[in-house]
């Protein structure tokens, strides 16, 4: 019996489909640190682009003031609706300002506030750079002696880390903010027993600890949409798909590296 003619097992079959998917793992994870290695050693180098920084930041951060504010604001309403009838079942009111202030300040607001921008920013950096990439834009750079990660992506990586921790702090007085209206217009409570139960238990540590997890987030999610982009194949159909998974991957590894953020900061 020919080579040809042997049936192939199913144990083969599965074993080569997990050694492919454990391959591509493996290629994303380098090309993610790639772009990585190559924005920190040509973030330093000139020239510097000092009029693109500042349109990407007015982009990312500006321009999703609106969008983060509003999530942020209707969180802590909804923190605060959600605890203060909690807490009403065993005479414990006074606590719900503590529980909205520690949480969007450690959690919430940072977590949330990047998963928003990861579907704005992210999405749009994949977009942009893989159609640079599919349309030649990108080798047309190299023929002219261009680096293109320092004129494309060191620019909305630094602006998308920069940025992020500003908006992540608008997003925690918004989101006090509104559990303040909900407790106190709402709900009855006292207006200055709930700003003094505000920051009885919030200290620095708390607020500092979110800006570091934003600006860390902010990393991740631009380094992962230009990563898709950069690396982009298959011409329009291959956009869309960078641009799907650039949102994906860079919501799961903020999710993940969340954790260990929390670990370390606490």
């Amino acid at each position: 019996m020919s080579a040809e003619a042997v049936p192939r097992s199913p144990w083969t079959a599965l074993f080569e489909r997990i050694g492919r998917h454990s391959l591509n793992v493996f290629e994303e994870v380098g090309r993610f640190f790639y772009i990585l290695y190559n924005t920190i050693h040509w973030t330093f180098r000139r020239p510097f682009d000092i009029r693109e920084w500042v349109r990407q930041m007015v982009r990312v951060g500006v321009d999703s003031i609106p969008v983060v504010g509003l999530t942020a604001m209707f969180t802590g309403m909804v923190m605060a609706l959600q605890t203060y009838r909690g807490f009403a079942r065993f005479h414990a009111e006074g606590f719900v300002a503590s529980v909205v202030s520690l949480s969007l300040t450690r959690e919430l607001a940072p977590v949330l506030a990047s998963l928003m921008i990861a579907g704005r920013i992210g999405s749009s950096l994949a977009a942009e750079l893989g159609t640079m990439r599919v349309t030649e834009q990108i080798d047309a750079l190299y023929a002219m002696a261009t680096e293109p990660i320092h004129y494309l992506v060191v620019p909305r990586v630094g602006a998308t880390t920069l940025m992020l921790p500003p908006l992540v702090a608008i997003a925690n007085g918004l989101g006090i903010f509104g559990g303040y209206g909900i407790a106190v217009g709402l709900m009855g409570a006292n207006p200055i027993m709930y700003w003094d139960k505000t920051f009885q238990f919030l200290d620095l540590n708390d607020v500092f600890s979110g800006l570091i997890k934003a600006a860390v987030f902010g990393l991740i999610l631009s380094v992962t949409g230009c990563t898709k982009g950069f690396f982009t194949t298959g011409g329009a159909e291959g956009v869309g798909r960078a641009t799907t998974s650039a949102v994906v991957m860079g919501s799961v590894v903020i999710l993940v590296s969340d954790f260990f953020l929390t670990k370390i900061l606490f």
